[in-house]
């Protein structure tokens, strides 16, 4: 079983929020649309629902065009960022109006209900009142709503954006296990990369209403398209070198990267691409930032870095970003010496300029 998503364009007028969008779902996988807000990757999945008109295009289920068959017909599950639950029933009564609506026989419902909630890691939860769950037992019980009646597609528009950074992180970990332990087909629509990445397989980049990219997760992380596609996923610098052998040579020092081909190489370098190391090239401090797991440096050109031929998104180099030990003390003014980690290096088309 899978999805086909061909051409799909949709209109607000004479504004098109999506533009010949085209995709493929396979059986037990997931896809994320990642993409910033306003990039239309929610239209999209409204339209694939069948919630949102179709100015032209297909979509397509086993080969069967759904234009004609209504949303409840479509056999596809909904999650929303809200969850949307109903404030008035307890959580049984939420999880069995799915069950109702698609006509599962009443006498199923209880053993089905308490499945569910044992799937969603809500066990016992039956007679709570909705308005007494946290937000993320309310999202819980939210998919375990849209599983009732074994969707052949859950779609996830923005799910865990409402939590908090904890929870919506472990809430991410538990949701990509039982994704994946139970072979579900899903959509997701998402903003955060780290949610994309760690429930998806693969992932389509929008932006501006185009699938700008899409590929397997590593491979869009680590070969972005584009520029704007690299920035979108945490570029900050760009820098040029030559490749041979594995290893690319640049002015920031050289670094060894899978799959790189010899000849003139781009890379696009996110804020831990380039780390706090006893030799590489000198800067100056310019601002320091505690986060939880290192310390985000800002950093002047100054001594070898002045040579660097590199250009920041703004169009030149009077700046670049990098990350220290999280122990690191370090202040404005201070000298650095700046080495590239592979971890934090993409590869780009080298005609991007």
């Amino acid at each position: 079983m899978s999805l086909s998503v061909r051409d799909l364009t949709v209109h607000y007028g004479s504004f098109a929020a999506v533009k010949d969008a085209r995709l493929d779902i396979a059986d037990g996988e997931v896809l994320a649309l990642l993409g910033p807000s306003g990039s239309g990757k929610s239209t999209l999945l409204r339209a694939i629902t069948g919630l949102e008109p179709l100015t032209s295009g297909t979509v397509r289920w086993d080969g069967e065009d759904l234009s004609g068959v209504p949303v409840h017909r479509r056999g596809f599950g909904l999650v929303f960022q809200d969850g949307q639950l109903f404030p008035h029933k307890d959580v049984a009564a939420n999880i069995a109006f799915g069950l109702r609506m698609h006509d599962v026989p009443r006498a199923e419902h209880t053993g089905r209900v308490r499945a569910l909630l044992d799937l969603v890691g809500l066990a016992g939860y039956e007679r709570r009142r909705v308005t007494e769950l946290s937000g993320g037992q309310a999202q819980r019980v939210a998919l375990a709503r849209a599983l009732a009646p074994e969707p052949r597609l859950l779609l996830l528009d923005e799910p865990l954006s409402g939590l908090d950074a904890g929870l919506r992180e472990q809430l991410a970990i538990d949701l990509a296990a039982l994704l994946r332990r139970n072979k579900i087909t899903a959509l997701l629509v998402t903003h955060d990369q780290e949610e994309a990445f760690t429930l998806a397989d693969r992932v389509a980049v929008l932006d501006d209403g185009e699938i700008r990219q899409e590929g397997a997760v590593r491979r869009v992380w680590r070969q972005p398209v584009d520029e704007g596609v690299a920035r979108f996923l945490g570029v900050t610098t760009f820098v040029d070198g030559e490749a041979s052998g594995g290893t690319v040579r640049t002015a920031l020092g050289d670094v060894t990267l899978p799959d790189v081909k010899d000849g003139p190489v781009r890379l696009g370098l996110r804020p831990h691409g380039l780390r706090v190391a006893e030799n590489g090239v000198e800067g100056e401090v310019t601002a320091v930032v505690h986060r939880r797991e290192h310390v985000r440096l800002v950093v002047a050109p100054g001594g070898d870095l002045s040579t660097v031929d590199a250009v920041a998104p703004g169009g030149d180099l009077s700046t670049v970003d990098a990350v220290a030990p999280v122990t690191a003390d370090l202040r404005p003014g201070d000298t650095v010496r700046l080495a590239l980690d592979p971890d934090g290096v993409a590869q780009l088309p080298r005609f991007v300029l």
